[in-house]
């Protein structure tokens, strides 16, 4: 499934990005380290991370999508940063509850 598809099945806002690229997987982390060794590629990061550093670790752990969690929201420079190179979507729910709509559509 695409982002784009998850997104709207999940009723996720797209803030960012096209969301054609396909997501297999979930994966939940707010330690950036850990992500950028750990995070599946091709998997959607719910975190509550809003920042360029996240835009970075993402690119670098080539996930499919960042999923800001708990209603927060993504700063101007992750936004600017994010831009042709990551699909940024946001939820207003709890992480567990997103990444569990997550895993149900997968």
């Amino acid at each position: 499934m695409t982002v784009r598809e998850l997104s709207e099945r999940c009723g996720f806002d797209l803030t960012c990005g096209e969301g054609e690229r396909e997501v297999s997987s979930v994966y939940c982390c707010d330690l950036l380290s850990i992500v950028m060794g750990r995070a599946p590629a091709q998997s959607a990061w719910v975190t509550v991370i809003g920042n360029v550093n996240s835009i970075a670790v993402a690119t670098l752990a080539e996930v499919s999508c960042i999923v800001l969690a708990e209603g927060f929201s993504y700063d101007a420079d992750a936004l600017s940063a994010a831009k042709g190179k990551v699909t940024l979507l946001t939820s207003g729910l709890p992480v567990y509850e997103t990444a569990c709509k997550i895993g149900a559509q997968l």
